[in-house]
């Protein structure tokens, strides 16, 4: 299981995970990535989405249809920057993820999770059972 220590995360790592920051849009490492995979919590390793859910939303960062496990993900009401969010925090490690949107695709549910690559660790299908995520691959098997 991928796992990592707070104190050996980058600079932008602790600033979206530890300090409820968001990364540059268009510019993250899987805001145009659609390889078949699971993306885990950078902090705990608990897997939060996968690829299955994953679509292209022209907003810049990684969007999601809906998460992995409702139950590894805490919405919470964010009125920073003179706005009403949801923000998305992981369970396990209580990191801040992004937010959820409710302009997502309507024949999945109309959620947009929107994230922060520097929140997450992708995994390649080829790799779950390697990595101690073998439990994921019936969820690909649909």
């Amino acid at each position: 299981m991928i796992k990592k220590n707070k104190n050996d995360l980058t600079e932008m790592e602790y600033l979206v995970t530890q300090e409820d920051g968001t990364e540059p849009p268009f510019q993250s490492e899987y805001w145009n990535h659609f390889e078949k995979g699971v993306y885990v919590d950078k902090i705990s390793g608990k897997p939060l989405f996968t690829s299955e859910e994953k679509f292209e939303s022209d907003c810049g960062w990684p969007s999601f249809s809906k998460a992995l496990d409702d139950d590894e993900i805490i919405e919470l009401v964010d009125k920073t920057f003179s706005m009403v969010r949801t923000e998305v925090r992981s369970e396990g490690a209580n990191s801040h993820l992004g937010h959820v949107f409710n302009d997502g695709p309507t024949e999945s549910g109309g959620l947009r999770y929107c994230i922060n690559s520097a929140a997450v660790q992708f995994i390649p299908f080829e790799k779950l059972e390697e990595l101690g995520y073998g439990d994921l691959i019936p969820h690909f098997e649909k």
